[in-house]
């Protein structure tokens, strides 16, 4: 069973848009002008990241979350357990 692509936090999910494909010169550069010759269907998915976050509650728990939600903040990654420096005597 596929998962679907969509952040846990904000519900993004992917979306679609055209691909456009052009040939010619342009204008600026002495040509006569870029002209299509052909569109297509395309989709945008968003950057998931599997990411281990901690919860208010304070369990831990791996989540899909879009990359945009872990720069913001709105998500609290997991910190790593340190293990105890040794004891000098």
């Amino acid at each position: 069973m596929a998962v679907p692509a969509k952040c846990e936090i904000c519900g993004k999910t992917s979306s679609s848009g055209s691909s456009i494909k052009r040939r010619g010169k342009a204008k600026y550069l002495g040509g006569v002008g870029r002209k299509v010759t052909g569109i297509s269907k395309r989709r945008f998915k968003p950057n998931l990241q599997r990411v281990r976050v901690e919860l208010e509650n304070g369990t831990r728990k791996r989540m899909r979350v879009c990359a945009q939600c872990i720069s913001a903040g709105r998500v609290k990654k997991r910190s790593k357990r340190v293990a105890p420096a040794p004891e000098s005597a």
